[in-house]
């Protein structure tokens, strides 16, 4: 489980999003999985796969803080100390003839290798991505190449303007698989749609469901997001 992963390359894609590509000795990589990726002495950081080709890993991640920071700075050839693939993923079994996948800003990422593998079992899907800006869009055409796909920004500058759920309303499908902030997976978690799974991004300590840092409130108590989740049904857990 723990590794020393290559980093390939690591260079901004969008504004405030960075694009790391990693090799790592792993077989097989679920999608909606993350790895914990050691960014000091004594810090760790959740990043959700992004995309898998071979032994190749993608990860995209926003600097906000510290940790990313030390990311950010990485070059080619470094090593990385990680942890994974870790957590359950999105259940691909259960996807039905058509999904829809909601991404809000930084948890559009572990959509697109998610897609791909749905398009591998041939199912139907359609995409909608909400971002704040125009600056801040990324994969688009990588989204639109596995089919349709529409973009949301807040302040209107590019795509349908306003928030994910005003074209989530209009699309009919079996599943919903959805990650983002906490406001817009609330929001989407009620949605019409009849199976809904949300992907859930806390801050994690251990990344194994030793240290009960990422705890999240259940209906009959508490969930750990890093070894329980991080897809739960909407109705498992409380936002």
């Amino acid at each position: 489980m723990r590794q020393f992963a290559t980093v390939l390359s690591n260079h901004p894609i969008a504004k405030g999003a960075m694009e790391m590509k990693v090799s790592v000795d792993t077989n097989e990589i679920a999608p909606g999985t993350f790895f914990h990726v050691k960014t000091s002495e004594l810090l760790r950081r959740p990043l959700s796969v992004a995309n898998v080709e071979g032994n190749v890993v993608t990860f995209l991640y926003k600097v906000i803080g510290a940790g990313t920071t030390d990311l950010a700075a990485r070059r080619a050839g470094d090593k990385l100390d990680v942890l994974g693939p870790l957590g359950n993923g999105f259940p691909l079994q259960q996807a039905g003839k058509r999904v829809v996948l909601v991404g809000g800003g930084i948890g559009v990422p572990p959509l697109y290798y998610t897609r791909r593998m749905l398009a591998a079992r041939e199912i139907e899907t359609v995409a909608i991505l909400g971002f704040d800006t125009k600056a801040s869009i990324f994969y688009e055409d990588a989204f639109c190449e596995l089919g349709e796909t529409i973009i949301t920004t807040v302040d209107g500058t590019y795509g349908e303007k306003g928030f994910v759920t005003g074209p989530l309303a209009q699309v009919d499908a079996d599943v919903l698989f959805s990650c983002g902030p906490e406001p817009m997976l609330k929001a989407v978690a009620a949605s019409h749609i009849e199976e809904r799974y949300i992907s859930i991004e806390n801050r994690m300590g251990c990344g194994i469901g030793a240290c009960f840092a990422c705890v999240c409130q259940a209906p009959d108590g508490y969930v750990k997001v890093c070894s329980d989740g991080p897809v739960f049904r909407a109705e498992e857990v409380t936002l």
